[in-house]
């Protein structure tokens, strides 16, 4: 099946709102097997959306719209999607009682526009949405079909997963499962060239290279008769694929890897400590944004400056004088000494440039020394990231962090 995604929304082409509904879409209709031919946006202009959908119909099966499905006057996707297949909208009176319903409980009266959203194709399957007020549709007509969600990015995503990714599994009789393999430490055209012995030749299972920042990922996919054979073949490959990149995974069930690394420690009931220089306590951020890490996360320090290195964590004015703040030996010490001052099981630090400024010849922007003290051993990893942007660095050193508590433990 051929798709094409229909972006709506005048604030889209302005620029006032970042269009990320598009790359989940197509990521998710990938995922599913269906291949996505064009990418569209077009304002709240009835007749330019007309002309959209029709030129999309042209080479496409499946259009999937996002946004003009609200109260107002200028959203028009609903009318133009019926004036496109032959229908009518008519009133779904389930629709209608769940608006009302959902005002009734907030305390207000339902304006009289918001009707118009209950308002739906005569021959549509109808999308609840249970995380707004816009219900959104699948309408088809001579094997043509179009489905329209709500623009909102948490609306959409809730709508694909509940209802028109379950439409569109529907409507083939094979099965698809895949896998997304999640890998640091190695670039995508590093990792296709490793995994060049089973990409060649390939036909089912599948397998895919994907680049995110600062890491990358593998898809494997199988289509067959039944979930088990997709399954078993998916897995299948899996080993295959471990033999040639093992050491770079890190989640085979496509989980970022904060959550694996702060899931060791949870799970092993590690506790941990931080002491952050030029992250400036991103790293602690990252940790604290899962839920349940205070079971084991300790503390986290900012020791930004010489002076807080000396006092916070005992670093010595001998080891700053003599290798700098941003060295394996201060990135060792502020470790060890986090360790006495915490006592955590795990204790990480972290120094070095982030920039735009303060590289030298000897060490320029992007040298960073992360270190860690675990079961009485002290490491160290020198970082040599390239300098994009300090943000860049910063976040690639995060991950580095985070890959040293997944490797070590």
């Amino acid at each position: 099946m051929k798709s094409a995604i229909l972006s709506v929304g005048t604030e889209l082409l302005f620029g006032q709102v970042v269009n990320t509904n598009t790359a989940y879409l197509s990521q998710q209709l990938n995922f599913l097997g269906i291949d996505v031919m064009y990418h569209y946006t077009v304002g709240d202009n009835p007749q330019r959306l007309k002309e959209m959908i029709e030129m999309a119909f042209e080479d496409c099966d499946l259009v999937i719209t996002t946004g003009g499905l609200g109260p107002t006057q200028d959203d028009m996707t609903k009318e133009i999607a019926c004036e496109v297949l032959g229908d009518e909208l008519v009133l779904h009176q389930p629709s209608l009682d769940y608006l009302e319903d959902m005002f009734r409980k907030g305390g207000r009266v339902m304006p009289e526009n918001n009707r118009k959203q209950a308002y739906m194709p005569s021959r549509s399957v109808v999308f609840h949405n249970d995380a707004g007020t816009a219900p959104g549709f699948a309408l088809e007509q001579n094997g043509k079909i179009i489905a329209c969600l709500p623009g909102p990015p948490r609306e959409m995503t809730n709508m694909f997963q509940k209802k028109l990714k379950p439409y569109l599994e529907s409507l083939s009789d094979d099965c698809i499962y895949y896998r997304m393999i999640r890998t640091f430490g190695i670039g995508e055209s590093q990792l296709e060239m490793e995994l060049l012995p089973v990409i060649n030749g390939q036909t089912d299972p599948t397998i895919a290279t994907y680049a995110k920042e600062g890491e990358s990922a593998v898809r494997i996919a199988s289509k067959r008769k039944t979930m088990e054979e997709a399954q078993s073949a998916v897995d299948g490959m899996l080993e295959e694929v471990k033999k040639y990149i093992g050491e770079y995974i890190y989640s085979c069930d496509d989980e970022e890897l904060v959550d694996v690394a702060a899931g060791k420690l949870m799970d092993k009931g590690i506790t941990l400590s931080c002491a952050e220089s030029c992250t400036g306590g991103l790293f602690a951020s990252r940790m604290t944004d899962i839920a349940g890490i205070s079971a084991v996360f300790d503390r986290g320090l900012v020791t930004y400056s010489n002076e807080a290195k000396m006092q916070e964590l005992g670093v010595s004015a001998e080891t700053l004088d003599k290798f700098g703040a941003v060295s394996e030996e201060t990135a060792r010490e502020m470790a060890e000494g986090l360790h006495r001052v915490s006592g955590s099981d795990f204790c990480i630090s972290v120094t070095g440039i982030a920039g735009p400024g303060g590289g030298t010849e000897e060490k320029p922007v992007g040298t960073v020394f992360v270190g860690a003290h675990y079961k009485g051993e002290t490491h160290c990893r020198k970082l040599q990231i390239r300098n994009i942007s300090r943000k860049y660095i910063r976040h690639i050193t995060v991950m580095n962090m985070l890959d040293m508590i997944n490797k070590l433990i």
